[in-house]
């Protein structure tokens, strides 16, 4: 078996690493790898068929709440991991993301590394196997998916081809150079992909998910060729059109905003569900955050804050619902923001099996010491009728092209950056908005797309990730990326440690 020169654990390594964790039961479990056979050191072409199903359910990675998700969504301003008691203390892992103080030897950075640049591998195994062109253009979206993360987190991105010997120190392609090389596979893909419309399990690379990541990349170009990764950023016109051109591609593709925003996370998901995968299950998103006393039970931990939940308004379908089978009592677990008294399916009130009282979730969170009722949960993901987990969403890319044409981009439909957002809101029954800045549009995308792993690619590019809120006071502008682990540094001298750490 060849070992590859960013992994540094075993299956066996990376298990111990986490026993520690006392409230992550459901830690996504790694799947079993596919490794090329090789003759005399040298590998031979494998399953190409087998090797991208493998691909495929390496997607479930991004389904835990711990490591991928963890660093883009604990480390914003829509997310807070209070330790309660001795619980979700873990030795400070989730803290020091919320606080902005992780280091090179953080647990989840390291995770993260391993995870990402070995499916980045595996993809590149694929297209050293001989595959046919469709299997070759999946590869190459794959490949694409999983190396903007590392590009996004990291900010440089080691490359070492499936035919190149253990002895070979991978190259590190920089920022600008990812982000060519990333753009290349998606255009090369696009044309070999399947020109497939919205579905709740749209779990196959298509045609338009490769449009929605091109969007994302060019409206995100600014962050990955700038001189300095913490900005400023020059937002290029001719850029913002290819965003919004992309965009209205995936338009055209039949895909429309979900009259009722929770269906996009259920099993009645139609019209907005770009990728998804089926081989990682919701549940970690509710039990992460539900309470011990609730049905099902939770492990009581990630809330919102307050801040965050005061950027809705009442009316706003996104701010959430209770089930009402009546008409006139609350029952059951909400849908959204849970805040206040909460209740079982037969309307009667949840007791705190702790404190015997009625179980009220408050909007005070500290992020150390806090009660088991502090915080206001959230939960996308209803456990009664959940869908595939989504890893693209039309809303998301609605919402870019009108970032785009307020950067500068021209709506070939004439339509202006907050006729869209409008828009949008209309669906989701928020009131109109009578002008449209920077920071509203970033509140807008917050709305909208909360708890679904894209806050910190959009605080940076708005230049908000290095502000401050609660329990959150480190400014540095370097935390945009996150350290190179010390365990790659020493074992591949091509890489350099990122500025700051």
């Amino acid at each position: 078996m060849n070992r590859f020169k960013f992994l540094y654990f075993s299956a066996l390594g990376v298990l111990a690493i986490f026993m520690f964790a006392t409230c992550t039961d459901l830690e996504v479990a790694e799947q079993d790898s596919i490794v090329l056979e090789s003759t005399g050191g040298t590998p031979q072409p494998g399953d190409p068929a087998a090797l991208l199903a493998s691909a495929y359910k390496d997607l479930s990675a991004i389904t835990d709440q711990a490591n991928i998700y963890s660093l883009f969504d604990h480390t914003t301003d829509e997310m807070i991991p209070p330790t309660r008691g001795v619980d979700w203390g873990d030795n400070g892992v989730w803290r020091t993301l919320h606080t902005h103080n992780w280091d090179p030897t953080h647990a989840y950075v390291l995770g993260s590394w391993n995870r990402l640049n070995q499916r980045v591998f595996k993809c590149n195994q694929i297209l050293f196997s001989n595959p046919n062109a469709q299997q070759a253009a999946e590869a190459k979206f794959l490949r694409a998916f999983f190396m903007w993360q590392v590009l996004d987190l990291f900010g440089q991105v080691p490359f070492r081809e499936a035919d190149e010997g253990v002895d070979v120190d991978p190259r590190v392609l920089s920022s600008g150079e990812a982000f060519d090389f990333i753009v290349k596979d998606l255009e090369d893909a696009l044309p070999n992909l399947p020109n497939t419309g919205p579905s709740a399990t749209n779990s196959g690379a298509t045609q338009a998910a490769a449009n929605a990541m091109l969007a994302r990349l060019w409206l995100n170009k600014a962050k990955y060729k700038a001189a300095s990764p913490e900005g400023p950023y020059t937002f290029d016109a001719a850029d913002m059109n290819k965003v919004i051109g992309y965009c209205d591609a995936v338009t055209a593709a039949g895909y429309s905003l979900e009259s009722n925003y929770f269906n996009n996370f259920s099993t009645s998901a139609a019209t907005e569900i770009i990728f998804t995968t089926a081989e990682g299950s919701p549940q970690n998103r509710w039990f992460m955050t539900l309470h011990y006393s609730q049905d099902p039970s939770g492990w009581n931990g990630f809330a919102t804050l307050a801040d965050f939940y005061a950027k809705f308004e009442d009316g706003d379908q996104r701010k959430g619902n209770y089930p009402t089978p009546d008409g006139t009592k609350f029952s059951g677990i909400a849908r959204g923001f849970l805040v206040g008294q909460q209740y079982k399916d037969d309307a009667t009130p949840v007791i705190d099996s702790r404190s015997q009282k009625p179980l009220t979730f408050t909007s005070e969170m500290p992020l150390a010491g806090a009660a088991t009722e502090n915080g206001i949960r959230v939960i996308k993901y209803h456990p009664s009728n959940a869908g595939q987990y989504i890893l693209l969403r039309y809303a998301d890319v609605f919402l870019m092209k009108a970032e785009a044409v307020m950067r500068g981009g021209t709506d070939p439909g004439g339509k202006t950056a907050v006729q869209l957002v409008n828009e949008l809101r209309g669906v989701r029954g928020a009131s109109a908005l009578g002008a449209l800045d920077a920071a509203a549009m970033l509140d807008e995308r917050g709305r909208e797309l909360y708890w679904e792993g894209i806050r910190r690619t959009d605080q940076i590019r708005f230049g908000a990730f290095t502000g401050t809120w609660s329990d959150k006071t480190n400014t540095e502008a370097f935390r945009v990326l996150f350290p190179i682990p010390q365990q790659a540094l020493d074992s591949n001298p091509n890489l350099t440690q990122n500025a700051g750490y």
